[in-house]
């Protein structure tokens, strides 16, 4: 399986772009943990902590596919290291001015969010043209990239413990926003970055929202994303009743491996048929074992069935960018993939707040309830909008990429 991957890495300019935007993500994947560190090391509330943290994750939701469209209009470097430079300076004004200040405060975390560059939905635009637009090897790349996002953001919080350890909370933001720069301007300055250019676009104030097959996809995935924010929450009431923070840890390393043990796999193999249909059933299998939570078991068993709810988690979001791919109208790619990381993480938002009345009102298995909900309600999305989602767009126009013309449209559609 790891042969596969390895083989990809050592394609030109590959590992280069996908360990420039993991760093470059960074300052996001680490963003609400640093920011209510240094909320609370400024002697604010946890009140005040988590509503930072709050509003840096609404203005990233903003920002994504603001910028995601502006990639596609202006093209990656002009618009991805501005962004970045943007989203560093607001953590600086934060760790330099303080919390004593709510005004300010909020101000910074809302430029941090609002600019954060677009890297994720920018690498997944860039994979055709590196790859050679060969289907099966954007799709594993495709998988490659939503296991790097669990090894992220497994590493992240780690980091700004470490840093907040070795220097402060204030030096863990600068750090680790000057990371993200150093990061960012690794992808953008790659011979790919610069020669990238987007599709031609009909002029349409909708951009990529107005593919019916696109609604479809972000609206399963907004309740996969409240699924899986729902077990972050539900994950800290067990832990409560069974051991602490260190079951806690372990439930969430396991969640983690599952989705990375998945999406291995899932990237190792070719798969053949339509992507629109192998979704519907990656989704049914992570909504399936979202179940055997409910029983909430001592935390051995508990474990176990955490690693098994991650399982299809990877694979699923590897298919989603497929299927984003195919859907996305012509000139919007980058917007469309940052349309998923907003309504993923607004979802994700979403269970979190859910999650809390669910288990003070039923317990910790009600909190569970609320990710069996979500996850049944990403299948029906998904069920009900079969025929939007089989209307992929024609085939025939290509992205101009460093490898010339990119054929992942026409590629990924030849699945069907």
């Amino acid at each position: 399986m790891a042969a596969g991957y390895a083989e990809l890495l050592r394609t030109r300019h590959a590992a280069r772009l996908l360990v420039g935007t993991l760093v470059g993500r960074l300052p996001n994947a680490t963003a609400p943990i640093a920011i209510v560190l240094f909320t609370r090391a400024e002697g604010g509330s946890y009140s005040l902590a988590g509503a930072l943290a709050a509003v840096y994750g609404l203005a990233n939701a903003v920002g994504q596919p603001l910028l995601g469209r502006a990639v596609d209009l202006f093209g990656q470097p002009r618009v991805q290291l501005p962004a970045a430079l943007l989203s560093a300076l607001g953590m600086v004004w934060l760790a330099l001015t303080g919390t004593g200040s709510a005004v300010a405060a909020y101000a910074a975390v809302v430029v941090a969010g609002l600019f954060t560059p677009p890297l994720e939905g920018g690498l997944r635009a860039l994979w055709p043209g590196v790859l050679g637009g060969r289907e099966e090897k954007v799709h594993a790349a495709y998988a490659m990239d939503a296991v790097a996002q669990e090894v992220m953001f497994t590493v992240g919080p780690l980091l700004v413990t470490l840093f907040v350890a070795v220097w402060s909370p204030a030096g863990a933001l600068l750090a680790l926003n000057a990371v993200g720069v150093l990061g960012a301007l690794s992808v953008v300055v790659s011979e790919p970055s610069r020669a990238w250019r987007s599709e031609p676009r009909e002029a349409h104030w909708l951009g990529a929202l107005r593919s019916r097959g696109l609604l479809a996809l972000l609206g399963a995935f907004f309740f996969v994303g409240m699924a899986l924010g729902s077990i972050t929450v539900a994950g800290v009431a067990y832990a409560d009743e069974h051991g602490g923070q260190a079951v806690y840890g372990w439930l969430m390393a396991a969640l983690g491996l599952g989705a990375l043990v998945g999406g291995v796999f899932y990237g190792s193999r070719q798969w053949a048929g339509a992507a629109e249909a192998r979704l519907r059933v990656l989704v049914a299998l992570l909504a399936v074992c979202y179940l055997p939570l409910l029983l909430v078991p001592g935390p051995v068993a508990m474990t176990g069935l955490a690693a098994l709810a991650g399982v299809f988690l990877a694979p699923s979001l590897a298919c989603a960018f497929i299927v984003v791919d195919r859907h996305a109208p012509a000139g919007t790619v980058t917007e469309a993939f940052s349309w998923l990381v907003t309504f993923f993480g607004v979802g994700a938002a979403i269970g979190t707040a859910a999650a809390g009345p669910a288990v003070e009102l039923g317990g910790t298995a009600s909190g569970f309830g609320v990710a069996c909900v979500a996850g049944a309600s990403a299948l029906l999305v998904l069920m009900l909008t079969q025929k939007a989602l089989s209307a992929v767009r024609p085939a025939g126009a290509a992205a101009v990429s460093s490898g010339g013309l990119s054929g992942a449209a026409a590629e990924a559609r030849s699945a069907q």
